[in-house]
């Protein structure tokens, strides 16, 4: 079905948003972990050293709190391997705000350093390359230190097919090109980063390529990353509207297929994830046995795959990111104000690239004059 590129039409979005509570039957219960605080200030004030952003933008990124993301997808990982996962949320985060207001050609230059960064962790970085190198290479040549050598592989690998997606969303924008949803949702499970998410779920583990790779665990890890998708895609859907950057979300995307409004839109993704759900529980009844050793240390795997979609879906409400300071509230209430347009000569200025991007608050969103008036 070929996809129009203009835009969605506002007279298909209420003026009160109602998120539908997704998770409410998924088994696994809400966990942090208890080295929570202590981590959080280390890999904050290591990421702070770099000086990414301007203090404006450092103050969105302190409300975005990855660190209480990574403290609930990983509950039970050491202190030690809780700094990975920290780190790699920090990464993912500057990574995706320098690569969001660059053309495809300048975003391909900085997914190259970051690749080399990874793969050549002990190797000095250039003078005068884009600090993305740097903190990478710092990233990944602390967490080499502890990770297995397996887990090691899969970052590297999963990583770098993260990245390859960011170039291909760059693209997108360029192009103003809209996906169908199986077109997005393909490129997605790339793009949100999960499979690198996953690996700090391993980092003390032995999985042998026969467990890993099998099939079925591949398709629990597919599962297990469409939640994530479609839950991320609820909650920030308010503010990538108000912004303008909801080309890559699937709200948007089933408005435009299915020529439907927002509550429609929402009716499918909500019946898509209880079908991915149901699935994933089918499935973990098809994990073949690997021998007790093996089976031991995959079991764990699972079980951290199945945290990240409650992990997930708590942490869109326990931090600021997309909701302010009312996150918890709306989780409460499941009703969210529609937030206004942002005046375009007001959002991503041309001259706010890299270190100096603007970084929105929902609070100043909520604080825009309406479009056109």
């Amino acid at each position: 079905m070929p996809v129009s590129t203009a835009s969605t039409s506002s007279e298909k979005i209420p003026d009160v948003l109602y998120l539908p509570e997704t998770m409410v039957d998924w088994p696994w219960p809400r966990a942090i972990n208890p080295h929570y605080e202590e981590v959080k200030a280390a890999s904050n004030a290591w990421f702070y050293s770099f000086k990414p952003f301007k203090p404006k933008s450092l103050y969105a990124f302190d409300k975005c709190d990855f660190a209480r993301l990574a403290s609930l997808a990983y509950p039970w990982s050491s202190k030690e391997d809780l700094r990975t996962g920290c780190d790699l949320m920090n990464l993912f985060f500057i990574v995706d705000e320098y690569t969001d207001v660059e053309p495809a050609p300048v975003v391909r230059e900085m997914v190259d350093v970051v690749i080399d960064a990874l793969n050549n962790p002990h190797k000095p970085r250039p003078e005068g390359e884009i600090i993305l190198g740097e903190v990478a290479r710092q990233f990944w040549a602390l967490a080499v230190k502890t990770a297995s050598p397996t887990s090691q592989k899969h970052m590297v690998e999963s990583f770098t097919d993260y990245l390859e997606s960011v170039v291909q969303q760059a693209e997108d924008r360029d192009e103003n090109r809209f996906r169908t949803i199986d077109e997005y949702l393909e490129n997605r499970r790339q793009n949100i980063g999960a499979r690198p998410s996953f690996v700090p779920l391993e980092l003390q583990l032995h999985l042998p390529d026969e467990a890993f790779y099998h099939p079925v665990v591949q398709e629990l890890s597919v599962y297990i990353t469409d939640l994530i998708i479609l839950d991320n895609d609820i909650a920030s859907y308010n503010k990538e509207q108000a912004t303008g950057d909801d080309r890559h979300n699937i709200l948007t995307l089933a408005m435009r297929q299915f020529n439907t409004d927002f509550e429609g839109a929402m009716d499918w993704v909500v019946q898509n994830h209880t079908l991915v759900e149901t699935r994933f529980l089918d499935g973990l009844k098809r994990v073949p046995s690997f021998g007790p050793h093996v089976d031991a240390q995959l079991q764990l795997y699972i079980h951290g795959l199945a945290n990240w979609p409650r992990c997930n879906d708590c942490w869109n409400f326990e931090s600021g990111r997309y909701f302010g300071n009312k996150g918890r509230e709306f989780q409460k209430t499941r009703r969210v104000p529609r937030l206004p347009k942002v005046v375009k000569s007001q959002h991503k200025l041309k001259e706010g690239r890299r270190e100096n991007v603007d970084i929105p608050l929902v609070e100043q969103l909520e604080l825009q004059p309406v479009r056109g008036a």
